[in-house]
């Protein structure tokens, strides 16, 4: 059973847990918005759907919000019992800094937890809901996304062409091209018009579009035989006005959420990422061998071409110079060794890229395999930073305490990104890359600790001038009193 000081401990330390969480999460959400809302705008979407994307893509930043979450909610609650004096009396009544942290210590070892369970069953899932609406939004909202000069075959049985869009709404156009999909033995359709305008309807399955002074080209083929297919003539139907209704109701409500996409390495769980990253190695090894055996065979077959060349001229005994060819071909010989040489260097280039491109998509599923374990790790190092940052500074609130937990946090996701991209260049083991900003900030959590258990002045200002007094003396000339001058 916990005791009531452990209560009262947890108690304060979720107070700002949860709104801190609240507010952090809105405010990555919020930057998801801002990245995502080109995708969003002219697509036809619903509330409930943009929603329901901003949730898939929303669960995956939990894994960057609970550390700093953790990391501000322990400076806080810390600072708070020093503003308060309760650190003092705890510490008067025989408490010790540590038995203080023990309660917050095992909460943010069961949120690390949590969080390893979360991000390698939940997030996988979610994050392929996201991507698939995302591609699915792309590739099948069409109607109010056309290109100007293109082709557009995504509407159900048409294929559509538009010279020009324009309007506040892309709901004008001109030059109208609109061929309806048909068999070889079904009556075939076009309909070619000057300009028209898009018409928005309350019934969002169909899509209304006006179309003016044109033509409506179309056969009459359907059940006919070849002979009588040959006879039979074309009809052009001239018009001023044509109001046609396309049916969207399958894009619309079907394909939204379809999966298409299943193959990406995040929508793997931990165990899963193994197979994957074996299967990588296995395959970067056998490309890199292919790599050595591919160049070496064209290197021997421009060096036995060149030795061809040379040896048809002489006795097989004999050491033939290239000064002893004739000119015609000698240059022939140069031109064709020249070529061999530059495919060949051309060849070696491809395969460099290839292989760095191989690399890199190595390191970056090694990098989120790990990142499952590495983030939870996090967790209870930002807590280790931000309890002894909170019991040293004895400052509550949202104010000194926050400003510190951000600059930690910039830190570690400066290194993050640092650090990653050196690995994606084959510089930097991945696994290292993965755990090397928890390296790197773990010795500096535990010489925290080790400063607030032993009661460290770390931010008293008169320490510090009183340590760099000699040096700053060297530089600062003492005036004599003027009492005395």
């Amino acid at each position: 059973m916990l005791k009531i000081l452990d209560r009262y401990i947890i108690k304060t330390f979720f107070g700002p847990f949860f709104f801190i969480f609240s507010v952090l999460f809105f405010i990555f959400i919020v930057n998801i918005i801002w990245v995502q809302l080109g995708q969003f705008m002219g697509k036809g979407l619903s509330y409930w759907q943009i929603l329901k994307l901003l949730f898939y893509l929303g669960v995956s930043v939990i894994s960057m919000v609970l550390p700093l979450t953790i990391l501000l909610a322990s400076i806080m609650s810390f600072g708070e019992f020093g503003e308060r004096y309760e650190l003092a009396a705890m510490k008067a009544a025989g408490i010790s800094l540590t038995r203080v942290m023990a309660p917050l210590l095992g909460v943010a070892t069961v949120l690390a937890v949590m969080l390893f369970f979360f991000s390698n069953n939940i997030i996988p899932d979610f994050q392929k809901k996201a991507k698939n609406m995302l591609f699915n939004i792309a590739q099948t909202k069409p109607a109010l996304n056309f290109t100007p000069g293109q082709f557009i075959d995504q509407l159900p049985g048409y294929m559509v062409k538009f010279d020009k869009i324009y309007g506040d709404n892309g709901e004008h156009i001109e030059g109208v091209f609109v061929h309806k999909k048909a068999s070889t033995y079904e009556n075939q359709r076009s309909i070619v018009a000057e300009k028209g305008r898009f018409v928005p309807i309350a019934n969002k399955n169909f899509l209304k579009l006006e179309l003016y002074n044109g033509y409506i080209l179309e056969d009459n083929f359907a059940g006919k035989g070849e002979n009588v297919r040959k006879k039979q003539p074309d009809q052009a139907i001239k018009f001023d006005t044509l109001v046609s209704h396309f049916d969207v109701s399958e894009i619309v409500n079907k394909a939204i959420e379809k999966e298409q996409i299943t193959d990406d390495y995040r929508f793997q769980t931990y165990g899963q990422l193994n197979a994957t990253v074996a299967k990588n190695k296995k395959d970067n090894a056998d490309f890199f061998t292919n790599i050595g055996t591919d160049v070496l065979s064209r290197t021997n077959s421009v060096i036995s071409y060149m030795d061809k060349n040379v040896k048809s001229k002489a006795a097989p005994k004999s050491q033939i110079k290239l000064d002893t060819i004739k000119g015609d071909k000698k240059m022939e010989l140069l031109y064709n060794s020249y070529n061999n040489l530059e495919s060949l260097k051309t060849t070696a280039a491809d395969k460099k890229n290839e292989f760095s491109s191989n690399i890199k998509y190595f390191s970056k599923v090694v990098i989120y395999q790990q990142r499952i374990i590495s983030y939870s790790v996090t967790c209870i190092i930002f807590f280790l930073i931000g309890a002894s940052l909170g019991s040293i500074i004895r400052k509550g609130g949202m104010g000194l305490p926050v400003i510190i937990a951000i600059i930690i946090f910039i830190i570690f996701y400066v290194m993050n990104l640092g650090i990653e991209n050196v690995a994606w260049g084959g510089k930097m083991s991945p696994y290292l890359a993965a755990w090397l900003p928890n390296l790197i900030l773990l010795p500096f959590g535990v010489w925290m600790t080790y400063k607030a258990l032993t009661d460290s002045q770390l931010f008293d200002a008169e320490k510090y001038k009183a340590f760099f007094k000699p040096v700053t003396k060297l530089f600062v000339k003492t005036k004599e009193h003027t009492r005395y001058q």
